[in-house]
């Protein structure tokens, strides 16, 4: 089976509404599942197997974790002397960050908002999994440093926030 054929059997997979479909031959496994939602996500998993070595079950695909709080990374700044009293919020993965839960909801926090440790302050999405960062300190925000919807890298910072 080549890389067309499997191209193909996606598309039409996609389009027949099924949830999910296993092809098994004796090089290839594959198994493609479509989301239920609008967007008709979908996820395939392609598998080859040596010639003339042993048939094994695979482990199947550890299903994703539910999005968990992520611990958001804590600095202190040291860019300019001003800053140097503040605390540097810091992203833990890469990913998309959004300030707001849904587009039409309001923002987590904004500047000068009174912040406690475990609060929310944003969420990344990384492979479709939503991760929401929390505050691990308690003061004020004093700076957002990204924009909503803008691509985050590991350790880039996020908020200033005053301790005091």
């Amino acid at each position: 089976m080549d890389l067309k054929d499997i191209q193909n059997l996606i598309k039409f997979v996609a389009k027949s509404g099924a949830s999910e479909v296993k092809l098994e031959t004796e090089d290839v496994k594959i198994t493609i599942k479509t989301g239920s939602d609008d967007k008709q996500e979908t996820t395939t998993y392609v598998q080859q197997i040596p010639v003339g070595a042993p048939v094994a079950q695979p482990a199947a695909p550890a299903p994703a974790p539910a999005a968990q709080p992520a611990a958001a990374e804590i600095t202190t700044a040291t860019t300019t002397a001003e800053d140097s009293k503040y605390i540097t919020i810091k992203s833990p993965i890469i990913g998309t960050l959004y300030r707001k839960p849904s587009p039409d909801k309001p923002v987590f926090v904004e500047v000068g908002q009174t912040i406690k440790e475990g609060d929310v302050l944003c969420i990344i999405e990384a492979m479709k999994l939503f991760n929401e960062i929390e505050s691990e300190v308690s003061g004020k925000i004093v700076k957002v440093l990204v924009d909503d919807s803008s691509p985050v890298e590991f350790d880039q910072p996020l908020f200033l926030v005053d301790p005091s």
